[in-house]
C-alpha cells in the first residue's frame, strides 16, 4: 500500500490536533489573571487555527485513501497530548506552560511526518508537514515570549 507511514502520521495528527483544541479551548475557558482581556480572544484565534490544520490533515489524509478517526472515543484512545479536568488553580503562565510543551510535541510530531513523508516520496504531504511546522515554531516562539522565555533555549 501507498504512503503507509505517512497515513499513521496524518491520522496520529488527527487525534492530537483534536486533543490540543480542546486544551486551548480549557485555556480559554478557565483562564484569570494578567493579560486576560488580550490571551482571552486569542485563543480563540489559536482554536480556529487548530481546526483548519484538523480539516486539511484529515483531507489529506482521504486524498490518500486513508480513514481519519472521526469520534471522539478515537481521539481518546489515540491522542498523546494529556488533559486533566478544568479547574481555576492554575495561573495563566502555568497554562502557557501547558501549551508549550503541547506545541513542541505538535512540531514534533510534524517533523516526523516531514521525515516519513520524505522516505515514502510523497512531496504534496511533506509540504502539508512543513507549513503546520513552521507555524507551530513560530505559536512556540510567541508562547515562549509571554513567558519571557527564549524560543528553543528554555523549551
Amino acid at each position: 500500500m501507498k504512503y503507509e507511514k505517512t497515513k499513521v502520521v496524518l491520522n496520529q495528527l488527527v487525534a492530537d490536533l483534536s486533543q490540543l483544541a480542546m486544551v486551548v479551548h480549557q485555556t480559554h475557558w478557565y483562564m484569570r489573571g494578567t493579560n486576560f482581556l488580550k490571551l482571552h480572544p486569542l485563543m480563540d484565534d489559536w482554536m480556529d487555527d487548530l481546526n483548519d490544520q484538523l480539516d486539511e490533515i484529515s483531507e489529506r489524509l482521504i486524498a490518500l485513501d486513508g480513514s481519519p478517526y472521526s469520534t471522539l472515543s478515537e481521539m481518546v484512545e489515540h491522542t498523546k497530548i494529556t488533559d486533566e479536568p478544568g479547574n481555576w488553580d492554575r495561573t495563566i503562565k502555568e497554562r502557557l506552560e501547558i501549551l508549550s510543551k503541547d506545541y513542541r510535541y505538535l512540531a514534533d510530531l510534524y517533523q516526523q511526518g516531514i521525515e516519513v513523508s520524505d522516505e515514502e516520496k510523497d512531496f504534496s504531504t511533506q509540504d502539508i508537514f512543513i507549513g503546520f511546522k513552521t507555524a507551530t515554531e513560530k505559536r512556540l516562539w510567541m508562547i515562549q515570549a509571554e513567558l519571557g522565555k527564549a524560543p528553543e533555549r528554555d523549551l
